[in-house]
C-alpha cells in the first residue's frame, strides 16, 4: 500500500514539475511590445508607427497591429514566433534578439524591427487596452454597417481609450503616445475634440465599409460633443482626466444603443 502511495505521489510531483516548466516557458514569452524602429524601410504591407504593438497572452492568444489589426493563437518554435490568425493565415517571425525590454523580429526578409516591452499585467484581461474585446473597432467592415453597428464601433473605440489611459495610470507611466493611434478624436493636454472629416487618418477611414459610413460615424461623434457636456475630473493627473472623459463618452454611446 505504501509503494502505491509513493508511486501516486511521484507521478503527481512529476506532473506538477512539467506543468510548471510549460507555464514558465509561456510566461517567459508573454508580454506587450511597442514598435520603436526598423533596420530599413518596410514594404507597403506594413505601416509601423509608435502605436504598433504585439501582445502575446499566457493562454496563447495574441493581438497585434502592425499597420492592420489581427488576432488569433501564437506559439514559439525555437527562435521562431508563429502566429495563426483568426482568418486561417499563418505568419512566422524570426526572433533575432530578446533580452530584457528589447525584442527584435525579422518581419520581412532583411528587415529587423525593434520593439520595446511595456508594463503589463494579464490579470483581468477584459480590462486591458490590448485585449481583443477592446479592439473590435479596428476590424475592417465587410458590409455596409447600420447606425447601431457604427455606434458599437465608436463605443469600442472609446472603451479602448478609457482602458489605455487606465493602463498608463495603473503602471505609473510618465507619458504615452496619443498621436499615432488611428482615431477621430484629437487629444490635447487638457481636453479633446472631434477631428474634421478631411483630417481623419487614412487608417481610421479604412475600418469602414465606405466613406459614407465613416462620415456618419464622425457626425455621430460631433452630435455627442455638441449636445453633451463632459464633466472633467478636478485632478492634476492627466490620465485620470481622460479616463473619466472617455468613460462618459462610452456611457452616452451605450445609452444611445439601448434606445434603438
Amino acid at each position: 500500500m505504501k509503494r502505491k502511495s509513493y508511486f501516486v505521489l511521484t507521478v503527481f510531483l512529476i506532473l506538477i514539475f512539467f506543468y510548471s516548466c510549460i507555464n514558465f516557458i509561456r510566461t517567459r514569452n508573454t508580454g506587450i511590445w511597442f514598435y520603436t524602429f526598423s533596420s530599413k524601410g518596410m514594404s507597403s504591407d506594413y505601416n509601423l508607427t509608435p502605436a504598433s504593438f504585439i501582445c502575446l497572452q499566457p493562454d496563447n492568444h495574441y493581438t497585434l497591429d502592425l499597420g492592420s489589426f489581427e488576432y488569433g493563437k501564437w506559439s514559439r518554435r525555437g527562435d521562431t514566433l508563429i502566429l495563426n490568425n483568426a482568418s486561417g493565415n499563418t505568419e512566422a517571425f524570426l526572433i533575432e534578439h530578446k533580452s530584457g525590454k528589447d525584442l527584435r523580429l525579422n518581419i520581412e526578409p532583411g528587415v529587423v524591427c525593434n520593439f520595446e516591452a511595456q508594463p503589463y499585467s494579464f490579470a483581468g484581461d477584459a480590462a486591458t487596452p490590448f485585449a481583443f474585446e477592446n479592439n473590435k473597432w479596428r476590424i475592417k467592415a465587410t458590409h455596409k454597417e447600420s447606425a447601431a453597428e457604427i455606434q458599437l464601433r465608436l463605443l469600442s473605440h472609446c472603451r479602448f481609450w478609457k482602458n489605455y489611459f487606465t493602463w498608463a495610470f495603473n503602471n505609473n507611466l510618465n507619458t504615452i503616445d496619443v498621436r499615432s493611434t488611428p482615431t477621430p478624436i484629437k487629444i490635447y493636454g487638457n481636453g479633446f475634440a472631434v477631428k474634421a472629416f478631411n483630417d481623419l487618418p487614412n487608417a481610421w477611414k479604412s475600418y469602414f465599409y465606405d466613406s459614407a459610413d465613416c462620415r456618419l460615424a464622425n457626425d455621430m461623434l460631433k452630435n455627442i460633443f455638441t449636445h453633451n457636456d463632459i464633466a472633467w475630473a478636478h485632478t492634476d493627473n492627466k490620465f485620470k482626466m481622460f479616463i473619466g472623459a472617455f468613460e462618459q463618452l462610452e456611457q452616452i454611446l451605450a445609452v444611445k444603443l439601448s434606445n434603438q
